[in-house]
């Protein structure tokens, strides 16, 4: 479907493509991945035929459809959502306004029996049937599910576009190219604005579609679960992995140490002869050997060195004083926009050396809670306490965008430095991959991940023992992602993370608290355990419909369940029983502590013991969500 042969784009002195090629099949799903600034969209651009190369030849095959989502924000002026999603079925509207027109004249008597109104009639007959064929009778449920599975509300479906913010537009326009169906889809960074509930519902409709896709993503499970394929672009070259982004990873570091053997080898028998030469060429006699070794030598065909890696990051916040056990709490807070309700009577407390992660559906409130606890908004109801101690480090999902782009990269750092760390700023700016003469770059030329990494540099200046990072991995590529965690996973002091990004989260935050409905619940568990536990509550309801009807019939053997989610709930009980050990010997200590009289005659004996009666409300909880968890694997396993 598509071939691009030997393209050659220089910008300057800078080689962004070195005659690269690539093939792509019909159906095949491929995700085109490298670091910031290799040049992926301009490739999807390529394709598109948005723009041109300086040389090489692009082919695709004749009559196909193309769609593209690109991280340009669309304008749709005063059309409504629904009114966008459904012009994606532009031959279907085609026909249903010519269907409509025949009708509204049949209506009116405007067609009779004559041998020219006949063929309206077989005219209208074949409208119908090709309607039905394109799907037409499913076109509003078609809407629906798309819509509703990228997250938007029913209600919102006749809102005007120009209501949405730029998230959610870029949502629609993600929408509207879906249900259009196109023979090739490219998408450039689609998971960017959704939260982790959409992004789990586009991984599933991408990987079951018949579409042929060329995906950019820096979401490493997103890659893994839909694409069949990987196409790497890294030192103006372009290699193909037949192999999804997990397994690629493999592939690739056994290709680099087979060819860095093979490098070895070779320059270890280069070297040898190039010694026999030298001895020979000394020798009268045996010159002539030598000139002849020498040409053989010279057409040997020499193996590529292996490409060092491309320069990183390097991260380390820096950690402030020791904090107080309690370090951000919230009593019964509350929180409108206007007559919009966002947070209802949440309560919340974070202790020390925790590391947390707030998740959940966009315009839940997660940034909302996250400016209340850390004081820059005021709540409309409940209080606020800032534990003893606390510095926070905070950065704010918008910190990037809200630069000054006048300004360079060092007046930036130098309008926000401390003047004990002025002397510092170029290093500090070197360790975010700013050197030399970047510095004096102005913000206003930054690409996206450049801004960010900027805008994380400028956090350094400050040490802190909260870190608050709100969406901290929008525009980062997979290499600075995992930098940015390394760091935060090595950070001393208690972290808060506002984020829709799984890898990032995976093994990173043990306690996560989901935002729905204007209120929170807490996980004791890592962000994959919050998935395994939202998929089985979601299930609950057919599962125990199946155990009312299980428990009607009598029978000897065991009734046949899924082997998934047989799994899931095995690993579900393993989840318990750790939560469950954890509050047993949370308890044990509040009772041990109790056992001292001098425990009620001190100043936050009231305040222990609410926390107390609170830890045994919640084993309960969990010991009864235990014995329903048991009496299903009995009844199952």
């Amino acid at each position: 479907m598509i071939q691009l042969s030997n393209i050659f784009i220089k910008y300057g002195d800078r080689v962004l493509y070195n005659n690269i090629s690539l093939r792509v099949e019909k159906g095949e799903k491929i995700g085109l991945v490298g670091r910031n600034g290799t040049g992926k969209s301009t490739l999807l651009k390529i394709i598109a035929g948005t723009q041109r190369p300086d040389n090489g030849l692009v082919e695709l095959n004749k009559g196909i459809g193309l769609a593209f989502l690109t991280q340009d924000l669309p304008d749709y002026a005063s059309i409504t959502l629904y009114e966008l999603a459904k012009s994606a079925f532009d031959k279907l509207n085609a026909i249903e306004d010519e269907i409509n027109a025949i009708n509204e004249r049949l209506e009116k008597g405007e067609i009779g029996d004559g041998e020219e109104d006949l063929k309206v009639f077989d005219r209208l007959a074949e409208l119908n049937t090709s309607f039905e064929m394109l799907g037409g009778n499913n076109l509003e449920a078609s809407i629906q599910s798309v819509l509703t599975g990228l997250g938007f509300r029913q209600k919102e479906f006749h809102n005007a576009m120009h209501t949405f913010s730029g998230g959610w537009i870029m949502r629609a326009e993600l929408a509207r190219l879906l249900l259009s169906s196109p023979d090739i889809l490219l998408l450039d960074e689609p998971t960017n604005h959704l939260d982790i509930e959409s992004i789990l519902w586009l991984e599933n409709y991408l990987a079951k579609s018949h579409m042929t896709i060329i995906v950019i993503s820096h979401d490493k499970t997103f890659l893994s679960n839909v694409t069949g394929k990987t196409a790497e672009i890294e030192f103006s070259k372009l290699e193909v992995y037949k192999a999804p982004y997990n397994k690629y990873l493999k592939i690739k570091e056994e290709r680099r140490e087979i060819q860095l053997s093979a490098y070895k080898n070779q320059q270890k028998q280069i070297a040898e002869k190039e010694r026999t030469i030298t001895r020979f060429m000394a020798k009268a006699t045996k010159t002539k050997m030598a000139q002849s070794m020498k040409k053989q030598l010279d057409k040997l065909e020499r193996i590529e060195a292996v490409d060092e890696e491309a320069a990183t990051m390097k991260i380390h916040f820096p950690h402030s004083q020791r904090s107080g056990r309690i370090v951000l709490k919230g009593d019964h807070i509350s929180k409108s926009y206007g007559e919009k309700n966002v947070l209802d009577d949440i309560s919340i407390e974070i202790e020390k050396g925790e590391k947390v992660a707030f998740v959940g559906q966009n315009g839940q409130g997660k940034t909302t809670l996250v400016k209340i606890l850390i004081e820059k908004i005021k709540a409309e109801k409940g209080q606020v306490q800032l534990g003893h101690n606390v510095d926070v480090s905070y950065y704010a999902q918008n910190q990037a965008d809200n630069l000054d782009n006048s300004k360079t990269l060092l007046e930036t750092m130098e309008a926000v430095s401390p003047p004990d760390m002025r002397t510092r700023l170029r290093t500090i700016l070197g360790s975010f991959l700013f050197s030399g003469e970047d510095v004096d770059k102005k913000v206003s030329v930054l690409s996206g991940g450049e801004r960010a990494r900027l805008a994380m540099a400028m956090m350094i200046l400050y040490p802190g023992n909260l870190l608050v990072l709100d969406e901290p991995t929008n525009h980062l590529d997979i290499q600075s992602k995992e930098i940015l965690k390394n760091a935060v996973q090595s950070y001393e002091g208690t972290v808060l993370i506002v984020s829709h990004d799984r890898d990032f989260l995976a093994d990173l935050c043990h306690i996560v608290y989901e935002f729905r409905d204007k209120k929170i619940k807490k996980y004791l568990g890592d962000i994959n355990y919050f998935l395994d536990k939202r998929a089985a509550d979601d299930m609950r309801e057919i599962e125990m419909a199946t155990k009312q009807n299980s428990s009607k019939t009598i029978t000897n053997s065991k009734p046949s369940v899924n082997r998934e989610l047989l799994k899931k709930k095995r690993r579900e009980m393993q989840y318990v029983e750790r939560d469950i050990a954890k509050l047993e010997d949370e308890k044990e200590q509040f009772e041990e502590k109790m056992t001292d009289p001098a425990f009620f005659t001190n100043s936050t004996s009231q305040e222990d013991l609410a926390k107390y009666n609170s830890l045994k409300q919640e084993l309960e909880s969990k010991m009864e969500e235990w014995e329903v968890l048991a009496e299903w694997l009995d009844t199952y396993d």
